[in-house]
C-alpha cells in the first residue's frame, strides 16, 4: 500500500502555516481512515486536540450521524465520489450537537495511487442559529410570514383565541385560512378537546343536517341504530366550518340556529341537545357580497363574523416567498430523506416575478414537484413543472417567442406533436427525462417519437 511520503521541512512548514490559516477544519487520512493531519480550525470545531485525534479512526473522533450508516469518507475512497458541502451533525468533546458541512476528495500522489483523502468541514453553528432566530422572529405555529398584514394579525391571534367568540377567515383558496383556524384552537384553552374539521363545501343539503346533528334509530330507512354527528364529536372543542359560503340557504338556517342558541337535535329526535363548542370558519368568498346577492344569509354571515380576519393572495406578500421557499424545502427534506440546500437564483427569480394564483399551496406544489425530479442539491429551473414556467414567461413578457395563447395549456395545445416535443426538449435543455414527464409519456415512447421526426439525430 502506498504511503504519505514525508515533506522536506520547507514544505512541511508551508504546509503546516497554510492549514494553520483556514478557518475552516481540515483533516487527512489514509486508506484505513486513521487521522494523518488535523488542523487548529478542526480541534476549535470538535475541541479534540491534535494529538488526541492523529492515529485514531475519523468516527473515533467525530461521531457523526452518517459514521455508521453512511461515512463520506469511506466513500469517497471507495468510489472516489467527492461529497460537496454535504451538512450533518457531530457530537463534540464535551457532548455538544454540532451542524457542520463537509467536503471530501481523494489524496493520489504523482502516480496516481490512493494516499487518502482529505475532508475539510464548516462549523453552521451560527448560521443555524440565525435560521432558528429568523424561524422564531417570522413563524407561528405552522404559518410563516414577515408580511406586516400578517403579523398584525398574529400579534393579536392568542387574545383571540382565548375569547369564546366567532372567527371568521375570508381569503383565496390555497392561502392559509386553514392553518389560522388550527392556531386558534391551539391557542385556546379548548386545545386538549376535539377539533373537528367540516367540510361544507362537500356536504349535500339532504345529508348537512345528519352529518352535523347526527340521527336517531328509525329516523329513515337506512338508521338502523343512532349515530353522533360532528357537533357531539367535537364537544368541548373547536369546529372548523371550512368553505362556509358554499352552504346552500335551506341548510344555512340549521347552522344559524346552532350558532345563536348552542343547541340542536339530532334528525328523528325530540331532545334538545346543548352543544359546547367554539367555532371557526374560513370562505374563499367575500360573504358580504353573497349577502348583497342574496346567496348568504345577513344574520349567519354576522353570527360568524364577530371577528373577522382577510388575508391576502400570496402577490401581495412577495416578501414572504423566500421564507416560505425555505420551510417548503426543509420539510420536504425531512419526507424524503434527501439533502436539497436551496433553489437556483434563477429559479428564486421566477418565484418572486409569479402571480401565484394557486397561493401557497401552489408554492409547496411546485417545491414538491421539483423534489420528485432533483437529483442533485440545487433546484434548478430544469426541475419546475412546464406549466409554472410558460404561465411565469407569459405574465414577465407579452413579446415572448413563445406562440401566441391565453395560458400554458393553450399554448401546448396550439402545437402538433412534433412541434410539442421539439419546444418541451428545448425548455428542459435536452433533457428526455423531464420532457417524458412533461409529455405523460415513458421515456422509451419519447425515443421513438424523437426518431420517427428526426430529432436529435
Amino acid at each position: 500500500m502506498p504511503s504519505i511520503p514525508p515533506l522536506k521541512d520547507k514544505d512541511q512548514l508551508f504546509f503546516k502555516v497554510i492549514l494553520s490559516s483556514i478557518a475552516d477544519g481540515v483533516f487527512t487520512v489514509d486508506e484505513d481512515r486513521r487521522i494523518t493531519s488535523f488542523n487548529p480550525a478542526a480541534e476549535r470545531i470538535t475541541g479534540v486536540a491534535l494529538e488526541h485525534a492523529v492515529g485514531k479512526k475519523c468516527y473515533e473522533v467525530f461521531h457523526s450521524d452518517v459514521c455508521e450508516s453512511g461515512c463520506l469518507l469511506h466513500r469517497t475512497l471507495k468510489t472516489g465520489q467527492e461529497a460537496v458541502d454535504m451538512p450533518v451533525n457531530i457530537l463534540t468533546n464535551d457532548g455538544r450537537r454540532v451542524p457542520i458541512s463537509i467536503s471530501t476528495a481523494v489524496l493520489r500522489d504523482e502516480e496516481d495511487n490512493v494516499l487518502g483523502a482529505v475532508e475539510t468541514f464548516r462549523d453552521l453553528s451560527a448560521i443555524e442559529q440565525l435560521r432558528k432566530d429568523l424561524e422564531r422572529q417570522y413563524s407561528f405555529e405552522d404559518i410563516v410570514t414577515k408580511s406586516p398584514k400578517l403579523l398584525k394579525i398574529l400579534s393579536i391571534l392568542p387574545d383571540i383565541a382565548e375569547s369564546e367568540s366567532t372567527v371568521l377567515f375570508q381569503g383565496p383558496s390555497g392561502s392559509g385560512k386553514e392553518l389560522f383556524a388550527r392556531a386558534v384552537h391551539n391557542l385556546s384553552p379548548r386545545n386538549d378537546k376535539p377539533y373537528v374539521v367540516i367540510n361544507c363545501g362537500t356536504l349535500p343539503p339532504t345529508l348537512f343536517e345528519s352529518e352535523l346533528f347526527g340521527y336517531v334509530k328509525g329516523a329513515f330507512t337506512d338508521a338502523k341504530k343512532n349515530k353522533a354527528g360532528k357537533i357531539a364529536t367535537a364537544e368541548g372543542g373547536t369546529v372548523f366550518l371550512d368553505e362556509v359560503g358554499e352552504l346552500p340557504l335551506q341548510t344555512q338556517v340549521k347552522l344559524l340556529r346552532l350558532l345563536q342558541q348552542r343547541v340542536y337535535e339530532p334528525v328523528g329526535g325530540l331532545q334538545t341537545i346543548k352543544a359546547n363548542i367554539r367555532v371557526v370558519a374560513a370562505t374563499n368568498k367575500d360573504l358580504r357580497e353573497e349577502v348583497a346577492r342574496g346567496r348568504f344569509r345577513d344574520d349567519l354571515y354576522f353570527r360568524l363574523a364577530v371577528i373577522r380576519f382577510d388575508l391576502p393572495f400570496l402577490s401581495e406578500r412577495r416578501e414572504d416567498i423566500p421564507l416560505l421557499v425555505d420551510h417548503f424545502i426543509r420539510r420536504f427534506n425531512a419526507r424524503s430523506g434527501k439533502n436539497i440546500l436551496g433553489v437556483s437564483p434563477e429559479v428564486m427569480d421566477l418565484l418572486m416575478r409569479h402571480d401565484f394564483p394557486g397561493n401557497v399551496r401552489e408554492l409547496e406544489n411546485v417545491i414538491e414537484f421539483g423534489f420528485a425530479v432533483c437529483h442533485g442539491r440545487t433546484l434548478e429551473t430544469d426541475h419546475l413543472p412546464l406549466e409554472f414556467k410558460i404561465s411565469t414567461r407569459l405574465e414577465a413578457s407579452e413579446e415572448s417567442a413563445m406562440p401566441a395563447g391565453s395560458g400554458g395549456a393553450s399554448v401546448l395545445e396550439s402545437m402538433d406533436e412534433e412541434q410539442r416535443i421539439r419546444y418541451l426538449l428545448k425548455e428542459n435543455r435536452g433533457r428526455r427525462d423531464l420532457t417524458a414527464i412533461d409529455l405523460g409519456i415513458e421515456r422509451t415512447t419519447l425515443w421513438r417519437k424523437m426518431k420517427k421526426y428526426g430529432i436529435g439525430s
